[in-house]
Order: C-alpha cells, then structure tokens, then sequence
C-alpha cells in the first residue's frame, strides 16, 4: 500500500513537472493568435456564437493545423442578464469546456476578451436567448468614477468569469464599445488595477492585457462630443507608464498601433499586435476576402509576443485566414500555395475554388458567372472533406454554395453598375435591380447578418436610382445619429440603429424598385 502511495506521488510530481516545463516553453514561444468574436448575433455556423462544443473542435483543429497557438475570445459576458438565462449558463459552461479543449488537446493559450465598462440591462436582456441577443439594446456603460455603481459592476463580473477562471489572460479593450465621456487613463488603470484583483481572488497567475485599440481618453472624447478621432500614440504610452507603475503582474498590451509601441518604454517585451481588420474588418457584411498582401503582413508584423488576427464570420474567411498564418510563420504565399491549401479543404477542388476568391475580388461578371456555373455543377453528395475540413465545419456542400451566392450578389451588382453608367434605359435597370435585390436577399437570409455594410461601389452605384427613402437608408450609415439630448446619447443610439441596417438596405431597395414600376414608361 505504502509503495502505491509512494508511486502516485511520484507521477503527480512528474505530471507537475512535466506541466511547469511545458508552461515555461509556452510562455516563450511566439504567439500566432486568432480573435473568436461573438459580437453580432446572426445565423449558424456564419456567427461563432452558434457553434457548438464539436464546431469549436473543429474550428481549433484546423486554425492549429495552419499554425495558429493561441486564441482570444470574446463571449459577451457583458451583456449577460443577472440572473442568467438557462442560454448563458449553456454558454459559460460550453466556453469553459472549450478553454480545456484548447489547452489539453491543441497546446493553445487563452484568453478572454472584457470590455472595460459594459454592464448589463438585465431586464432587456432576459427577454433574449444569448444567441439572438442584441448588444447596443441590451448594454449600459458604467461610469468608472462612480465607485458604487462600478463596484457592483465589478461583483457581478467575478461571478461570471469564475467558470472561465482557467484561462491564461483576460485582455481589456480601451474603447469600441467601452468608454465613458472624458474619462481619464488614470481612471481606465485603476479599472485594469480593479480586474488585476478580481483576477487574483479566482487564480493567481492570471495575465491582464490592456488592449491598446483607439486610446481611452480619445474615446471618452468621442462620448462627450461625437466627433471620433483615434489617439496618438503618446496617449498610449502614458497609459503603459501608469501602468508599470502599479503592482499589476503578469501584465501585457495588444497593441493595434503596431510593435513597437513600447520599445521606447523598454517594454517592448510585453506586446502583441493586435493587427485588426488584417483577415477581417468587423463589423462587416459576410464576403469572402482574399489577395493583396494585408492578411499576410498582419501576421508578419508582430510584436515582440507575437501576433493576432481577427475575423467575425470565421467559415467563410480561410483565404485570409491561411495567409495571416503564412506571414507569422514566414512561409511564401503564391498561388500554388492556395490551391495547396483549398485542396486540404475540398480535394480536387482546389484550383476551381480560388478561381472563384479570385473572381469574388473584381469586377468581370464574365468570370463570375463561369465560376458559378462550374461550382453550380459540382454534385453536394459527391463532394468530400479534407484534412482541413473542421474549417468548413464539416459541410463543403455549404462552402460550395456560399461561394455561388457571394458570386451572385458581386456580378449581380456590377452589372447593374453598369446599367446606370452613360444613359441608362428604364427596362435594363429595374431589371438588373431586381437580379441584385434578389442575389443580396438570398445570401443575407443564409447568413443573417443584419448590421453595418460598407461597400463603396455599392452605395455609390444606389445613390445613382435617386429614391428618396433608399438616400435616406443609405445616410444611416453612420456612428452617430441625431437621437439623444447628448453627445454620448447620440453616439449609443447611432450604434443601435446600425443593428439593422442591411435588412433596412435591402427593404428600401425593394421600394426603389417599386417606384421604377410605378412610373409609366
């Protein structure tokens, strides 16, 4: 008995050991990092708030088998209702399990991502599971000078990143959608300082990241008057200097104004970029991107700590996805590449589907609609998986199909571009109108995205059908709106309002297109 005993031990120390020293390699390595966003509420599997434990598998399988070591999720406890709704708690304990499935089975470091001072209008957001909630209907920012109100803030936060408490980080954003008018960086420190504690109380070890994205005071200077200007770089440094002041160990910054934004400090050791919109801006109608050399160079321009990429709609972004990846690692990224990588997806496929990235990026319809016609004839039953196929959660058939639709929405727009170009006849632009209306509503009821949709060419190209409530749905494309007694009112209200801009796009060309039937030819 004594001698079991005194094996047990010994594995349990080995089993410690053995954890130290892979802990002690990981804090070393270079960080290749992907930011899960769970932001905007819309349809499976395009919203990674839908995916499930196996979804998440797969995702981190493939995104690991690129060289990718490292995550940042996003799972909006903020707007987590107190008590929680039977769909919160599913979510807790599903991000929880996830958290042990990337450090157990992929060696990944996590990290949670908190916004400084969102709380929760708990009433409103009962009335929502947390998959169709809505974040600016359901949040309140909290006035870090108010010590009572920030305090009961900081309570419920505790509770709610207990289950979570076996994450590596937690990185606290300076801005979009936190902030509060004319706060100062003193008090975003003694807000970092406030987490730094929670943190302690729920595991030592903990490392707090102030993400350095647009300035905290120059966001709060947004808030109090409207007009939205990104902070300089010595706002930045002075929050870092207040922050190497305290006792805040381990500590870090995401930095989005690039690596070296802490060199001159001799901090430089502590940053990762944060190289956002480099795969994907955010927030941002469903297309898939690819080409140019920005993903890559995202991934190539990190900071002492590494990288970070992002992307809101994670299925469909894999070419820029693999390119952020390539660039990290300093791997070439030519066309051979791609199809390398597209044929790890759907095998055989390879060169057909990035041919059609390709085409998805331009303007010849012509080759637009070969593309279509070519995936079009591709039988799903017959199309197989490959070893990358957790990046298509499993469905290559939905690949496949998401690519005809995005074609279709891209050439149906062009050549209606074109038919408003010179002098344009009546019959030809209700026409195309009516193929554009049609291709842009049958992706977005796919997908389910509803908000914020800059396309250039596109709001230029409907400016040009001169309907007057189409202008006025197109002049909503805006932060802030006219609503509110406010400055700060304004800029909340003009974000809410964003929450259904693209179906409100779609329901005023519909009565564009009927005020063309209604005129006599």
């Amino acid at each position: 008995m004594k001698l079991q005993l005194r094996l047990s031990l010994i594995a349990v120390m080995a089993m410690c050991l053995v954890t130290q020293v892979k802990g002690q390699q990981n804090a070393g390595r270079k960080e290749v990092g992907m930011y899960i966003h769970q932001h905007w509420s819309y349809n499976y599997p395009y919203a990674a708030r839908t995916w499930s434990l196996d979804d998440w598998r797969g995702y981190l399988d493939g995104i690991h088998k690129l060289g990718f070591n490292s995550i940042l999720i996003w799972p909006m406890l903020e707007i987590m209702p107190n008590p929680l709704t039977p769909s919160d708690e599913a979510n807790l304990q599903k991000i929880a399990k996830v958290i042990d499935m990337a450090h157990a089975d992929y060696d990944m470091r996590v990290t949670i991502v908190f916004c400084p001072n969102v709380s929760p209008k708990s009433e409103e957001g009962r009335k929502y599971t947390f998959e169709k909630r809505p974040f600016f209907h359901t949040d309140e920012r909290v006035d870090p000078g108010d010590p009572v109100a920030f305090g009961k803030l900081m309570a419920w936060r505790e509770e709610l990143f207990r289950p979570l408490a076996k994450a590596d980080g937690m990185s606290i954003i300076d801005s979009d959608p936190g902030g509060y008018p004319n706060s100062t960086n003193m008090e975003f420190v003694y807000l970092l300082q406030a987490h730094r504690k929670m943190l302690d109380r729920l595991r030592k070890g903990i490392q707090v990241d102030y993400w350095a994205n647009f300035g905290w005071q120059s966001y709060g200077h947004f808030y109090a008057t409207g007009e939205l200007k990104r902070g300089e770089p010595s706002e930045i440094m002075d929050a870092i200097n207040l922050l190497s002041r305290q006792r805040m160990e381990p500590w870090g910054v995401g930095s989005g104004y690039g690596p070296g934004i802490a060199d001159s400090l001799g901090m430089g050791n502590r940053v990762i970029t944060y190289n956002y919109g480099a795969i994907e801006g955010e927030p941002s109608f469903p297309f898939t991107l690819y080409g140019g050399d920005r993903a890559y160079n995202g991934g190539k321009n990190g900071g002492q700590r590494g990288t970070m990429g992002n992307a809101q709609t994670h299925c469909i972004q894999l070419p820029n996805t693999f390119a952020f990846a390539r660039g990290a690692q300093g791997k070439p990224v030519t066309t051979a590449d791609y199809i390398t990588f597209a044929n790890d997806l759907i095998p055989g496929q390879g060169k057909l589907i990035v041919e059609s990235w390709e085409a998805l990026q331009g303007e010849d319809v012509a080759k637009m609609n070969s593309c279509i016609k070519r995936l079009g004839a591709l039988k799903p039953g017959s199309l197989k998986s490959g070893p990358l196929e957790g990046l298509l959660f499993r469905n290559p058939a939905r690949f496949v199909n998401d690519l005809v639709l995005q074609l279709r929405v891209v050439s149906t727009m062009h050549e209606l571009k074109t038919a408003l170009n010179g002098t344009p006849q009546q019959a030809a632009v209700k026409k195309k109108l009516s193929a554009f209306i049609n291709a842009t509503e049958t992706w977005q009821g796919a997908h389910g995205y509803s908000n914020h949709w800059y396309w250039p060419a596109m709001q230029e190209t409907l400016a040009k059908l001169k309907s007057k409530q189409l202008d006025a749905t197109l002049a909503t494309l805006t932060w802030v709106s006219d609503e509110g007694e406010t400055a700060f009112d304004k800029v909340k209200n003009g974000m809410a309002r964003l929450e259904d801009y693209t179906p409100r796009l779609i329901k005023s060309m519909k009565v564009a297109l009927q005020e063309m039937e209604n005129q006599q030819p």
